[in-house]
């Protein structure tokens, strides 16, 4: 096995992605276009984006890491205009794109254009959530997103099976399809649920750090794998699994939620990285297909179908946010309004990403007579435009989009007033508790060193406090900030002395890989302070 074009896509793309950070453009955009670039590049291996690597080996830890970063109580919150989005609006999708498909091609069987619509209605979790981060949406709107591009995936997928199904020749119905829906969803929530709790207890009570690792990189790839298994739901297995873990991280020892934090940041700016940067490899593949199609012809296909997918998102979207408010005195009562500009951003944030171009490839060639496909390279390039069109157009001007309409920003003061609130309620029961510990005679402490601990509740109850006040006027820094920037000073110095004795054979590299461990540990408490 040659492992140069998997090391060249890597590199290449963490590299691109790396730098996209100097500049405006969102990461996914410049990946994408870079891809394209490259694509035609003599010398350039050929990238065959493979569904049966794409589903079960990077779309899990794309999903994890999304829905564990994400909160459970916010998208309980939002349940009901998440379901409306990763359910309602991909079906919904499905039906009109694929009916205005059959309408645009000459030719083209009702079943074949269905199956194009459910390979371009789930928007995409990786591209989602990627511009949301970059353009700092309201938090509402974030959340809807997030959760939607969570799980439409498991309606698409279910959707495109029964698609697929009905045009090869299976005799697929209605009623099968609804009822393989449901299998697969209550199917992929159940294994979620059970195997939650168990894999949360071993996360719980493995102490050795190399196994703890292990089982968090296995964690996602194990319940997508029982789950498909089980011809459940894989997607919703891992979601419900990463919602739970991450909703009950704080029972996880600070050492393991440290090294797998940083471990997962890596995994996913590397599978992100090189997803997007896949997608730009996929034209010379697409194009080589379309055979008798023309240029021209395969364009006005393109744009036509682009378009009714972007106006199919805005149809749904607005009676999907206001129509419930009007119907209903419990929406009403438990949800705050929409907005039309909130309505608006959702609506235009609907970028199609690689699970659709991953499904697009797994449609099969033959039918079941052994007849081609009908239309299979017409259907792969239309959803590889629709792909890059909705990344190019709408990635593009999401940003200046939402600056135009001027979103209310959030209030720095407030967030560090209530997280100010928030640690004094914490400081004060700490302290009651120090006392409770320090009356046992099991616990005597040398008062210097009970003093320390007063003083270090003392000082992470201030802290906050201090950046509602004056900043320095000399360096233009707060009280907090001086303070921390003075700890990693001496940390630093700390650490030269350190490495000095060891080169100078005082003590041996064991020794200093545990000074510097300890060392670090605390600078990483400073540094996520400062963030």
């Amino acid at each position: 096995m040659d492992v140069m074009p998997l090391l060249l896509l890597v590199a290449g793309s963490t590299a691109v992605a790396g730098a996209a950070r100097r500049t405006p453009v969102p990461a996914p955009l410049l990946l994408v276009a870079a891809g394209l670039a490259v694509s035609y590049v003599p010398g350039v291996p050929a990238y065959t984006l493979d569904p049966g690597v794409v589903l079960p080996l990077l779309l899990p830890p794309l999903l994890h890491t999304s829905a564990i970063d994400s909160s459970y109580l916010d998208l309980r919150a939002q349940l009901r205009p998440v379901a409306l989005l990763s359910v309602g609006y991909v079906l919904f999708a499905t039906f009109v794109v694929g009916w205005a498909a059959y309408l645009i091609v000459p030719g083209l069987p009702l079943t074949a254009a269905l199956v194009l619509g459910a390979v371009v209605a789930p928007p995409d979790a990786v591209a989602a959530t990627a511009v949301a981060r970059r353009v700092g949406l309201p938090s509402r709107i974030t959340t809807i997103l997030q959760g939607e591009s969570l799980l439409n995936d498991a309606t698409a997928i279910t959707a495109y099976k029964v698609a697929v199904a009905a045009a090869v020749g299976e005799g697929a119905t209605w009623a099968g399809g609804v009822e393989e829906f449901l299998v697969a969803a209550v199917g992929g929530v159940g294994v979620g649920l059970v195997l939650m709790a168990p894999l949360h207890w071993l996360r719980t009570h493995l102490r050795e750090p190399l196994l703890q690792n292990t089982l968090s990189l296995l964690i996602p790839f194990v319940a997508y794998g029982v789950a498909e298994q089980l011809h459940a739901s894989g997607v919703l297995a891992v979601v419900t699994v990463a919602l739970y873990l991450g909703h009950r991280a704080w029972e996880v020892d600070f050492a393991t939620r440290l090294q797998e934090e940083a471990v997962w940041k890596m995994v996913a700016f590397v599978l992100e990285s090189s997803v997007f940067a896949l997608i730009g490899l996929q034209l010379p593949i697409v194009l080589r297909g379309l055979g008798r199609h023309t240029g021209a012809e395969a364009a006005w296909y393109a744009v036509a179908v682009f378009l009714v997918v972007v106006a199919t998102r805005f149809v749904w979207v607005y009676p999907a946010a206001f129509l419930p408010r009007l119907l209903s005195r419990r929406v009403r009562a438990r949800e705050e309004n929409p907005t039309w500009r909130g309505a608006m951003v959702t609506a235009w944030a609907g970028m199609r990403g690689v699970v659709s171009l991953a499904i697009a490839f797994s449609i099969p060639a033959t039918l079941h007579d052994g007849e081609p496909f009908p239309r299979h390279s017409l259907l792969l390039f239309l959803t590889f435009t629709t792909v890059i069109g909705t990344l190019v157009v709408q990635g593009l001007t999401l940003p200046p989009l939402i600056r135009l309409l001027r979103f209310p920003g959030r209030s720095a003061q407030a967030e560090t007033l209530a997280e100010a609130n928030a640690q004094a309620q914490a400081s004060r029961a700490a302290e009651q508790r120090l006392e409770e510990l320090l009356q046992d005679e099991r616990n005597a402490l040398p008062q210097p060193l009970a003093d320390r601990l007063r003083t270090v509740l003392e000082r992470r109850r201030d802290s906050v406090w201090e950046r509602l006040g004056q900043a320095n006027p000399v360096t233009g820094e707060s009280v907090d900030d001086t303070y921390r920037r003075l700890s990693r000073e001496m940390i630093g110095t700390e650490r030269e002395v350190f490495v000095r004795l060891r080169d100078g054979r005082y003590i041996d590299d064991e020794m200093l890989r545990t000074l510097l461990r300890r060392l670090d540990l605390e600078e990483a408490a400073a540094y996520r302070e400062a963030a």
